[in-house]
């Protein structure tokens, strides 16, 4: 019988899953969910949100990257929180880019309009997003996780370094 433990390291909990028991799978979602939730808050915009929203996009992130767990390789403890962010950002692009393909969106008055970026500020945005994204490629990949972990997910310098 295995020996309880206060907390199972994610590269544990993902052996454990690999190994067929669904309380790691459980553990896994518990963990991850409300980080990858407050990560995502947002980051959708409200055009692109119609019958899927932000927190559908967090749950089918964790469902794919379940389902794919055969593909992945936790080389250390980060490495998962960096996939499933992957899973997401792809996820919300996707999305994004369901949404401009949408016929039939109507302008509002200026009376209605929400404080939202305008389509210039969305651009400038996007690009630096990209920027982000190019820069990021650049890094190795300890540290990406270590930017992203500290600049989209908010984590302390100790968390990341227990990470």
């Amino acid at each position: 019988m295995r020996e309880a433990r206060t907390v199972d390291t994610t590269v544990d909990l993902l052996a454990r899953l690999r190994g067929g028991d669904t309380a790691a799978r459980d553990q896994l979602v518990a963990r991850y969910l409300p980080v990858l939730r407050r990560w995502a808050h947002g980051r959708l915009p409200q055009y692109a949100r119609g019958l899927v929203d932000t927190d559908d996009l967090v749950q089918v992130t964790l469902l794919r990257a379940v389902d794919h767990l055969g593909e992945f390789e936790p080389r250390h403890e980060g490495a998962f929180l960096a996939y499933l962010r992957r899973i997401l950002v792809n996820s919300v692009r996707d999305e994004i880019r369901r949404a401009m393909r949408r016929p039939g969106r109507e302008t509002i008055s200026e009376e209605l309009a929400d404080e939202l970026p305008s389509a210039v500020e969305q651009a400038i945005g996007q690009e630096a997003m990209e920027a982000y994204e190019a820069a990021l490629a650049t890094l190795p990949e300890a540290q990406q996780e270590a930017v992203i972990l500290r600049v989209e997910f908010g984590f302390s310098y100790p968390e990341i370094a227990a990470a």
